[in-house]
């Protein structure tokens, strides 16, 4: 999506949230992408005390799914589901760029594999735009905020392929819910069965690291 951003002209602030997510080597991935492409800045917010919630098993409450097959995957919202996540960072998001200047809200999101989470749909990210035009200083003054979700109805192998042409190194990227303390991804989580059968399907070498 960075990449994608960039290639559009735009100039790139990156936000990352630490949430206190098991998976936070995501976070370490995150500046390395950043500084990767040229992010103009990279942001680490500290969200903490999110996991304190609760709700999710990727702040602690449960295990991460494994081993499930796509019928299983596309029932239901599954348990990795982070209570209002989205709605909390784009939140976020929204309140930096009326900090920086900016007009655009990039967000990754994507609806399409099975993912079964709420705040991943169109819907919502229409729905957020709504919200986010009465709830800002810029939008009533006549100069809104837009979100953008230009992943949002792209497969994982149009994504894979994407990212690809406009030369992003998946090597540094992580997606997995349940990585060791090396980083070296599980293989068997719902985002890791994703990830690979993207590259699969992309017929793109996979440089994921798996334990």
């Amino acid at each position: 999506m960075m990449a994608e951003a960039l290639q559009e002209g735009f100039e790139v602030y990156a936000l990352t949230i630490d949430y206190a997510q098991r998976h936070r080597v995501e976070i370490s991935a995150a500046r390395a992408v950043a500084r990767s492409l040229g992010a103009a800045r990279h942001l680490v917010f500290r969200l903490e005390d999110l996991g304190s919630i609760g709700g999710s098993s990727l702040t602690g409450d449960g295990e991460v799914p494994k081993g499930r097959g796509a019928e299983e995957m596309g029932s239901g919202v599954p348990a990795t589901y982070v209570p209002a996540r989205n709605t909390v960072f784009l939140s976020l998001a929204l309140a930096w760029a009326e900090v920086v200047g900016a007009r655009c809200v990039f967000i990754g999101v994507n609806a399409v594999d099975y993912s079964g989470y709420p705040d991943c749909r169109p819907e919502y990210i229409d729905a957020f735009q709504k919200m986010a035009d009465v709830a800002t200083r810029c939008a009533v003054e006549g100069d809104p905020i837009e979100i953008m979700a230009p992943l949002v109805e792209m497969s994982k192998a149009q994504i894979i392929k994407l990212g690809a042409g406009l030369g992003v190194d998946f090597g540094l990227t992580c997606s997995c819910y349940d990585p060791d303390e090396s980083g070296a991804a599980c293989g068997e989580c719902d985002s890791c069965t994703l990830r690979r059968n993207g590259f699969t399907e992309a017929g793109i070498e996979d440089p994921t690291r798996y334990r």
